[in-house]
């Protein structure tokens, strides 16, 4: 029988679809520079550990951005502004992912949370709101479970899955792959997407359908001599995956915004292959009941939650549909005390 473990490892790499996963730091120099409006600091949250936190300025309530398994904090580099306009936007890069130190451990859920708690202590943020996508769901979970009044709210980014609440009532990986075909693998880059990160970025984006800001592929490939892009980093997803609680209570008022059915981009919808397309729909419509089952146990199991469907969003919920996100945050936030 599946391990829970597995199941939670497989549902990420279902959810990611192609995210960028195993994403660190190259430390080669480069003269590009980020083009976001934000400032760069690091934060000691444990012995030999700092991590990268990301400043975009703002007024008004806090609100602190940690993106999903795989990637850093630049993931939210075109979004983030938008956000700025109406509160003060920070954002997180967990250990062992891009410029944060790599230690050999503390990548459990709780430590995760403590190192997000540790931010908010240095930074002096009373009571911010923490917003999650995908695997950072996590450490929402962690902090809004154990310190619920050390934040405002949490909101959940398509985040809201079995690592995040799991009170037993929610879809399982194991009735997914019980009836449903297995998914084809994308395209790999191509030799010529990889003579620029720019080109990395547009074969992504021709995939998937939706456009990762360039800072966050240069955080988890290396570059060469000559500019091209060079190899994919390595990363610790393993031993968070390994590391994951069972959180079935969380008192802190939430928003969950879950993408159902996913958008699997592009290159799925355009496959060559009949069959292939086929059974992806077919993968798609059981997916439905998977994630809906989730979204309901959400719902019942979380007196403080509002759960919002977006349809046919890609699980980068956050730039497939950024209005529609936005709109839900700034409503969420205004009715925070």
């Amino acid at each position: 029988m599946t391990s829970r473990r597995q199941q939670l490892i497989s549902l990420s790499a279902l959810l990611a679809l192609t995210g960028p996963a195993n994403f660190l730091y190259s430390q080669q120099i480069s003269r590009w520079q980020d083009p976001s409006p934000h400032t760069v600091e690091f934060v000691t949250v444990d012995a030999n550990v700092r991590l990268e936190v990301l400043d975009w300025g703002g007024a008004g309530r806090s609100l602190v951005l940690l993106p999903g398994g795989g990637d850093t904090a630049h993931v939210f580099d075109g979004f983030a502004p938008k956000l700025a306009a109406g509160y003060h936007v920070y954002g997180i890069t967990r250990r062992g992912f891009g410029a944060s130190s790599v230690p050999a451990s503390g990548y459990g859920a709780d430590r995760l949370g403590d190192d997000v708690l540790a931010v908010m202590d240095s930074l002096k943020l009373k009571r911010p709101v923490l917003v999650g996508h995908s695997l950072g769901g996590e450490e929402l979970s962690s902090v809004g479970s154990r310190y619920p009044g050390r934040v405002a709210g949490l909101v959940y980014l398509d985040a809201g899955y079995q690592y995040a609440f799991d009170n037993g009532r929610g879809g399982t990986l194991d009735e997914l792959q019980r009836t449903a075909n297995p998914q084809p693998a994308p395209p790999p880059p191509s030799e010529s997407d990889l003579a620029s990160f720019s080109s990395l970025q547009a074969w992504f984006a021709r995939v998937n359908g939706v456009t990762l800001p360039e800072a966050e592929f240069r955080q988890g490939w290396e570059s060469t001599p000559d500019g091209r892009v060079g190899k994919r980093r390595n990363s610790p997803m393993a031993s968070i995956m390994n590391g994951v609680e069972k959180y079935t209570a969380i008192p802190a008022p939430a928003l969950v915004i879950f993408a159902v059915p996913h958008d699997p981009g592009p290159w799925i919808k355009s496959h060559p292959d009949p069959a292939v397309r086929e059974a992806a729909k077919a993968r798609s419509q059981k997916e439905v009941l998977l994630v809906e089952k989730q979204a309901k146990a959400f719902e019942n199991g979380v007196p403080g939650a509002h759960v919002v469907r977006l349809a046919g969003a890609h699980h980068y919920v956050f730039l497939s549909n950024e209005a529609d996100v936005l709109r839900e945050i700034r409503a969420f936030v205004a009715r925070l005390r």
